[in-house]
């Protein structure tokens, strides 16, 4: 009997679909209550260090170098007070195959669908991630389905979105392109039923684990060219999976080193809203996807996300769209280097942060993207100018998102904005209580101080004053 296949069915079958599709039985590692076994499900569904470095040397991921912004660290120091101003470098992860961090996550990903023996790969995905796991999907000889956010009803797709479908297919990926809204995940809930392929999801354990051998990367290259740990990683937040995989690397190196998390300040604008889709000027690494998936990790496509952000982060910070484009412009101009929006949402930050810290200490932006096309600043502002916002120089602190982009007048204007963490702990904890509705236990408490790397006694207080 065949099922029926409106929204409502589809839906209502999404956790049979999915464990069905990720190969992964996710009520194993649960309590019955708010906690789960988070090191757990990492341990046994994942890989070791080793393995992981294995699977992705075989593809030609990772090993990539660390560079050196010495004139843009020139720059900082111009802007800082005598003395201070960081050395600022960046992880070059541009020079992996798909031309982002992600390669990292889709080599192990794509690994453990042929191992399984699925005969092709699904994800939803409007970024770079669509490529990397269509390069995977290549290498493996696997079928490759990329489920991709594009447009809004009236049929207009941002530039970025549409460059990176085009990398998509150019890889060998059959690319579905959908409209903004709740369509998207059931059409990848329909996609994965019937064809039987592998979700590739961002959110799975062995998608977050590939990352680890990122900051296990960088502690090792600091060690080797430095003889000590960068002082500080900057990480570009959306999903989390970035800095939840980094810091996770670092912590397996033992490196002594501060994680944070920058995003680009999209406030005011909703990251589903048909009317609001191409006001943003940015498609990833912005709070739309930041700061929810930060505050509950397990709105993702999977029971349980492997990617809690919370759990890692030292620091969270903002920066404009006007910051951004003015570092991806000095990236190019006076570094030579051309780089995509992702990586350069931390370089803005990492700008900023670099003249808090003195000169002998060191700051490494984690992940650089490539650039293409759509993903240039001129097309990006083109589009904003003909979506009735305004571009002009100015101070990016009067940045109005949706409705201007200020360019920086001057590199000091570029200012990284202090995130409230325990607003955000104490955020998770209220979203936890609500969404399973008990009373938490002695196991809940323990495990909501671990998800918001707070204490217990915090976690105690945020629930006496619900």
């Amino acid at each position: 009997m065949a099922l029926a296949n409106d929204y409502n069915s589809v839906m209502s079958r999404k956790g049979e679909i999915m464990k069905k599709s990720v190969g992964i039985d996710y009520e194993s590692f649960e309590s019955g209550s708010i906690a789960f076994d988070y090191e757990k499900m990492m341990r046994e569904t994942g890989y070791t260090l080793e393995e992981m470095q294995n699977i992705q040397r075989s593809v030609h991921v990772g090993n990539t170098p660390v560079i050196e912004l010495r004139n843009i660290t020139a720059l900082a120091r111009k802007c800082a007070k005598p003395g201070y101003g960081a050395r600022i470098f960046i992880k070059d992860e541009a020079s992996n195959p798909s031309g982002s961090f992600k390669a990292r996550r889709a080599a192990n990903s794509v690994y453990h669908a042929k191992r399984l023996g699925f005969k092709g790969v699904v994800t939803a995905t409007s970024g770079n991630y669509g490529a990397a796991v269509a390069s995977q999907a290549a290498m493996a000889g696997l079928k490759c389905i990329v489920v991709q956010e594009c447009y809004d009803s009236k049929g207009v797709g941002q530039p970025e979105i549409i460059e990176k479908a085009r990398k998509c297919e150019a890889l060998g990926a059959e690319v579905v392109q959908l409209s903004v809204g709740p369509e998207l995940f059931y059409k990848f809930l329909l996609l994965l039923e019937e064809t039987g392929y592998f979700n590739a999801s961002l959110y799975t354990p062995f998608g977050i684990a590939g990352v680890e051998t990122l900051g296990y990367e960088i502690a090792m290259q600091f060690r080797e060219k430095f003889g000590k740990d960068p002082d500080a990683v900057i990480c570009t937040n959306a999903g989390g999976g970035n800095l939840t995989g980094t810091a996770r690397g670092l912590i397996k190196a033992g490196a002594a080193t501060k994680v944070i998390a920058a995003s680009v300040n999209l406030s005011g604008l909703h990251m589903a809203a048909d009317s609001q889709f191409n006001k943003k000027s940015f498609t990833t690494g912005h709070t739309g996807f930041g700061m929810p998936f930060t505050t509950w990790p397990d709105r993702s496509d999977v029971p349980r996300s492997a990617a809690r952000p919370l759990r890692y982060m030292d620091r969270y910070v903002t920066i404009t769209q006007g910051d951004v484009f003015y570092m991806t412009e000095a990236l190019a101009s006076l570094e030579g280097l051309e780089k995509g929006p992702a990586g350069n949402t931390s370089l803005a930050a990492a700008f900023a942060i670099a003249q808090e810290m003195p000169e002998d200490q060191k700051i490494i932006v984690q992940e650089t993207e490539y650039t293409g096309a759509g993903k240039h600043v001129q097309p990006q502002l083109t589009f904003a100018r003909s979506n009735g916002i305004e571009v002009c120089f100015g101070d990016p602190a009067d940045e109005v998102p949706g409705k201007n982009i200020l360019l920086p007048l001057h590199p000091s204007l570029i200012k990284a904005t202090e995130q409230d963490l325990d607003h955000m702990r104490r955020s998770l904890i209220k979203t936890a209580v609500n969404t399973f509705k008990v009373k938490p236990t002695e196991g809940d408490i323990a495990f909501l101080a671990e998800d918001t790397n707070s204490c217990e006694e915090f976690v105690r207080e945020t629930l006496a004053s619900l």
